[in-house]
């Protein structure tokens, strides 16, 4: 089980990667939200604060849940091959970040 102390680091670590990517790169709207918020699990999960969302919200609510398949509790019984992944990865990487951020 994970710590409440090990949650809180991971929730601190989303929001400052959220606030470098934000400044330093050109990912939409809809990515940032998925690195800010899915961890957010009362608001895309349960459906909390929906009375306090406008129609913007409502559109990166729905990245989130899309998103939410693919987050870093989601494991298949094989290894990843790196290197097949690598050439993708790199092409995301430099279409969305500079060569150097400032961390």
């Amino acid at each position: 089980m994970i710590s409440r102390f090990s949650m809180s680091c991971a929730k601190k670590l989303l929001q400052y990667l959220y606030n470098v990517f934000k400044h330093q790169s050109s990912l939409p709207r809809e990515a940032l939200a998925m690195i800010r918020y899915h961890s957010f699990y009362p608001w895309h999960r349960e459906g909390a604060y929906r009375h306090l969302m406008n129609d913007k919200d409502g559109q990166l609510l729905s990245a989130v849940q899309a998103f939410n398949i693919y987050d870093s509790y989601s494991k298949y019984d094989e290894p990843c091959n790196i290197e097949k992944l690598r050439p993708y990865y790199q092409t995301l990487i430099s279409k969305f970040f500079p060569s150097e951020l400032d961390w």
